[in-house]
């Protein structure tokens, strides 16, 4: 399974007119936040896969109208119709099923509150979301044998890869959520990889946390 993984900034090898050869056998694509939702209809119009997302603390424009929608609004409300599709599933606060691969995907996006900017929150915000996830989590339990697969996140972990300034600072939450439902992967953005040789992976447990800033190839059972 090959699984495209993207956040914060355009990849000039993805936004290009050679991607659907370049990622032909990519299964779905995951967006952990801070990309424009033109630069996703351009994904998903040129691959044809499955489409998921977080919004971060910047580009959340359309922020608002995707929120305060249900999952089931989500699959059947048409954006394109108002002029902001999409053609993917906002998962932030939310617990899905992919069915063409029977992954379980969460979406806990947005950042650590640094200023009144919109999708930022405090840890204390961020342990009330993932409380919400709960019942999902213990349905997966029971119905699949495993809570989750993979939490898709903006800010990464606390102490994992974060920065030391306010905005950059990753949650605690998160290695608490790990610990008790030991996803496969945690995939966050957020934090920038200017230099191209730096870490991206570190194992926690049984859980692989991955920065996947600008795009990255997940490539797994």
């Amino acid at each position: 399974m090959k699984i495209l993984c993207i956040a914060d900034d355009r990849d000039p090898l993805i936004y290009s007119s050679q991607v659907a050869q370049r990622y032909a056998d990519v299964d779905l694509v995951i967006s952990a936040g801070d990309l424009q939702l033109k630069y996703y209809e351009f994904i998903v119009s040129s691959l044809n896969r499955p489409f998921y997302f977080v919004f971060g603390n910047h580009q959340t424009q359309y922020l608002s109208r995707f929120m305060h929608r249900s999952s089931l609004d989500e699959l059947r409300y048409d954006h394109t119709r108002m002029g902001w599709g999409v053609g993917g599933q906002c998962i932030d606060g939310k617990m899905v099923r992919d069915k063409s691969t029977g992954l379980l995907l969460a979406g806990l996006g947005g950042s650590m509150r640094y200023n009144r900017g919109e999708h930022q929150f405090t840890e204390f915000d961020m342990v009330l979301r993932m409380v919400k996830l709960l019942p999902h989590l213990v349905y997966n339990r029971i119905r699949y044998k495993r809570y989750v697969d993979m939490l898709i996140t903006h800010a990464p972990p606390r102490g994992i890869g974060d920065g030391e300034d306010r905005c950059h600072t990753g949650f605690t939450v998160f290695l608490w959520f790990i610990r008790w439902f030991n996803p496969r992967y945690l995939l966050h953005g957020h934090i920038h990889l200017i230099d191209a040789n730096a870490p991206r992976i570190t194992r926690i447990g049984k859980t692989e946390v991955i920065n996947v800033y600008r795009s990255y190839l997940l490539e797994t059972e």
